[in-house]
């Protein structure tokens, strides 16, 4: 069974940048042939998808997001990154890696003055 731990969260200005950590438990084999998604889901609304990081490291945003965040993967380290610059306040919400229908325990995002 896999096993999703994010990490990073936090509170930061508007305008300001944070990193985001998912890292899935299991073999190596397992984690570099797999895509993973990122999701975030804000207080009072459903959870949106934001991107998608692809086995062979292509990559698909959200157009709220596009052009602002970048995600990554380390196939070493077995670990997804969620690298968000230029936040807005829209973007605090809790914030989270998934694979296939298995999901982390989110890390909250909040962007605030």
């Amino acid at each position: 069974q896999v096993h999703i731990v994010e990490s990073g969260g936090g509170l930061v200005q508007p305008g300001g940048s944070l990193r985001l950590s998912c890292v899935v438990s299991g073999p190596r084999t397992m984690f570099i042939v797999n895509n993973f998604r990122w999701s975030r889901q804000a207080p009072g609304n459903q959870r949106e998808w934001v991107g998608t990081i692809f086995y062979n490291e292509f990559t698909m945003y959200a157009d709220s997001v596009k052009g602002r965040f970048n995600i990554s993967r380390d196939n070493v380290r077995n670990t997804v990154y969620l690298q968000m610059n230029n936040l807005k306040r829209d973007d605090t919400a809790v914030y989270y890696c998934g694979l296939g229908d298995d999901w982390g325990q989110g890390t909250p995002v909040t962007v605030s003055s």
